[in-house]
């Protein structure tokens, strides 16, 4: 079960003992106050752990919140660089790479402003704030709550309205192109009949100890508060975006056009990366993969005697039927099927499975449109599952020969499983628990497709290219990412070199692209981490030999959660000489 964490009763006390408890180490009291100032910042995040009082809150985004947030991080983080690594046990040095990554990376972004563009290609916070509409209205106290975050929603959007025009004024604002259709996300939220919405869905489902009085009056009263705030709310913000923000912003592409902007990107490649490498050392790695995955795809087209160039190959993948799902419910029974061959995989190279179970769904119709091919959406509470969501916009776009790699990354062994058993890991501090590294958990995703080729998971030559194809698209990221925010590219650069080399299909091409725009950095993690774990799992077989224990390696990979890459090196060698 996982326990509740309130910074306040973290020390467990003995009942009825006599002695005092040892106290906290400065460590120890470091993350309890860094975990702390996250549930202060986060109603929502504090709510699913307990405090009572904060579902009724929504986070508060005005300057001087958001300045008094940066002083106690900052000075969060001084005290973090004040602890001797060395005087620490092997535990201790993790639970401190992770308390500091997390502290620098909250300063950072703060510094560079990032706070200025609360959206990116995808979506932004008019769309992750709905989640608080996913709600059980049992009894009055959560009527109450639910009624209470609605009212302050106007102020929400009025706070990030503010500090969009902030970036219009000094030049952090998202590039127009990529900004294209996105005032569809906004209007998905604007049915014309108020009890469409679906922040009025909670009203519908009221628990049994209402009386029929009592719901039709609750009923009205939420009919009253979608009309009123949330409904004016949306529709402020689509006036404002389409008639004052999108016209008004950069028509520059890259981070390196931002003010500070190579500075930030720098920040970001450190920050995604967690290795010392320098945006052209990444780059000059991306070409390397392109050039060697390239001559593994050109192979499987040459054993399929496909008669035809590469390009004529892309083509043929992206244009025949026999490769593409003819209904929404065609592509996810797909996927179920593929997932559950995947779950059968396992215990070949797991001695640990996590006891959360997980589904398959498909990707929100409001965010589909811009949202990628698929990914994993973690449990959303304790007794909650996880979800393997499958986009089913425009089929056609969603090839079914990518389908088998896209549900190991995203199911398992990818990221359900590795978020489920960081979650279920024992007793370890929640600022740990339910943290997330990029380069380590798309890293990890990322390996995860190649285990399939070992567990025979690739029924044909397609299949397989299929995956060559999402390995491509990852090492396509290291130099389009680079090339975009450090080198000059333009979009239709990035969109020409990853239309070349990879059998995406040119929607999935386009929002990719703009999803690196949008995203300085973050691309850079998954091919950055699987090749770390490919690297360390090979030094790990040439000095092990026949002691090598492919179960073993992975739990020494994933026993401490997620960690930055250099942590990760330095366990991994730990179990090496163990096992030696």
């Amino acid at each position: 079960m996982i326990r509740t964490w309130i910074a306040s009763a973290l020390i467990a006390v003995c009942a009825g003992c006599a002695s005092t408890p040892e106290p906290q180490s400065p460590l120890q009291q470091l993350m309890d106050d860094t975990w702390q100032q996250q549930l202060n910042a986060s109603p929502q995040m504090a709510a699913r752990f307990g405090d009572d009082s904060a579902r009724s809150q929504l986070a508060d985004y005005s300057p001087q919140t958001l300045a008094q947030h940066q002083q106690v991080n900052l000075a969060l983080l001084e005290r973090a660089k004040a602890i001797d690594v060395d005087s620490l046990s092997a535990d201790d040095q993790v639970n401190l790479a992770i308390v500091t990554g997390i502290l620098e990376n909250r300063t950072d972004s703060y510094r560079f402003k990032t706070h200025y563009m609360p959206l990116n290609a995808e979506g932004g916070f008019h769309n992750y704030i709905s989640s608080i509409s996913q709600v059980t209205l049992s009894n009055q106290r959560d009527v109450d709550a639910y009624l209470s975050r609605l009212s302050q929603l106007p102020r929400l959007f009025d706070q990030q309205i503010h500090w969009m025009r902030q970036g219009l004024a000094e030049g952090y604002t998202q590039p127009q192109v990529v900004l294209e259709g996105f005032e569809q996300s906004i209007s998905a939220y604007l049915p014309e009949d108020a009890t469409q919405s679906s922040y009025y869905k909670p009203f519908t489902k009221l628990g049994g100890e209402f009386s029929d009085q009592q719901i039709a009056q609750i009923q009205a009263q939420g009919l009253s508060a979608v009309q009123q705030q949330v409904l004016p709310a949306y529709l402020k913000f689509f006036d404002f975006f389409v008639n004052e923000y999108r016209p008004n912003a950069t028509t520059q592409v890259g981070a390196q056009y931002l003010p500070e902007g190579m500075a930030f990107y720098n920040n970001r490649v450190s920050h995604f990366v967690t290795l010392p490498m320098t945006a052209d050392e990444v780059h000059q790695l991306g070409q390397q993969e392109v050039k060697r995955i390239r001559a593994e795809m050109e192979q499987i087209i040459t054993d399929l005697e496909f008669e035809g160039s590469f390009a004529d190959f892309l083509h043929f993948l992206r244009t025949d039927p026999q490769f593409y799902a003819n209904t929404p419910e065609e592509l996810l029974k797909a996927a179920a099927w593929l997932a559950k061959q995947a779950d059968a995989m396992l215990p070949k190279f797991f001695d640990t499975l996590p006891r959360t179970p997980y589904g398959v769904m498909a990707v929100p119709a409001e965010i589909a449109p811009k949202y990628t091919t698929g990914r994993y959406s973690g449990p959303s509470g304790e007794h909650q599952p996880g979800y393997y969501w499958v986009n089913t916009y425009a089929l056609d776009k969603r090839p079914l020969y990518a389908l088998p790699a896209l549900t190991l990354h995203e199911a398992v062994p990818g990221h359900h499983l590795q978020i489920a058993l960081t979650q279920e890991l024992g007793e370890v501090h929640p600022l740990r628990r339910y943290h997330y590294i990029s380069a380590f958990g798309e890293g990890w995703g990322l390996y995860s497709e190649k285990l399939g080729v070992e567990g025979g998971y690739y029924k044909d030559a397609y299949a397989n290219f299929g995956r060559l194809s999402y390995e491509m698209w990852r090492a396509c990221r290291l130099v389009v990412d680079t090339g975009l925010h450090a080198k000059g590219w333009s979009r239709q650069q990035a969109i020409d070199f990853m239309a070349s080399n990879t059998a995406l299909s040119l929607h999935n091409v386009n929002t990719e692209i703009d999803r690196y725009i949008s995203w300085p950095g973050q691309a850079l993690s998954y091919k950055m981490g699987e090749l770390t774990i490919l690297r360390l799992r090979s030094e790990a077989e040439q000095q092990l030999g026949d002691k090598f224990d492919i179960r073993g390696f992975h739990s020494a990979i994933l026993k401490n959660g997620s960690v930055p890459l250099a942590q990760l090196e330095r366990q991994v060698r730990q179990w090496i000489a163990s096992q030696a």
